[in-house]
């Protein structure tokens, strides 16, 4: 039996943007998450896109990271950190009304190990330069994922990007 996505919640960032967003009350009846997001910030810079399960914060969170800039590639491994990094979402400085994606993954949500999120995500400046980010994310612990909270690491989420969430 082929395995279906189902939508089960989305929200779009109103005027004025949100400085966080929460996906709370996930179900666990699914077998794994997906989320979709389109994306741009308010600060001028790039920034992090960050997210943390259930509330948790602490040192909870790893991550491994490749990334391409369109003039050179880099890696990087981070621990003992608070949030999962996603990916990088551009800002004022980049092309006016241009979105990022980012795509994340959650296996196996709901089990009783340790949770891993893979993400990718392009932040595109039509003027100078596209940015390719894949990341492999871990969280240390072995609870059900019930809720999902995002945030930037400055500045807040412009209107129009929007999060949705889905169950596999």
């Amino acid at each position: 039996m082929a395995n279906t996505m189902t939508k089960i919640a989305s929200y779009t960032v109103p005027s004025g943007g949100v400085s966080f967003y929460t996906f709370s009350s996930i179900p666990s009846i699914y077998t794994d998450l997906k989320i979709s997001i389109s994306i741009r910030g308010t600060a001028s810079t790039s920034q992090a896109l960050a997210a943390y399960a259930n509330g948790v914060g602490g040192t909870s969170y790893s991550e491994t990271i490749l990334y391409g800039t369109g003039s050179g590639v880099g890696s990087g491994r981070y621990s003992n950190n608070s949030a999962w990094i996603l990916g990088v979402v551009g800002g004022t400085n980049d092309t006016s009304n241009v979105f990022n994606s980012i795509e994340a993954y959650i296996p196996n949500y709901a089990g009783s190990n340790y949770k891993t999120l893979i993400s990718d995500s392009v932040e595109e400046n039509n003027g100078s330069a596209a940015y390719q980010y894949s990341v492999a994310n871990l969280f240390a612990s072995t609870s059900a994922i019930t809720s999902l909270t995002f945030y930037l690491n400055s500045g807040i989420f412009a209107q129009y990007s929007e999060f949705t969430l889905y169950g596999i």
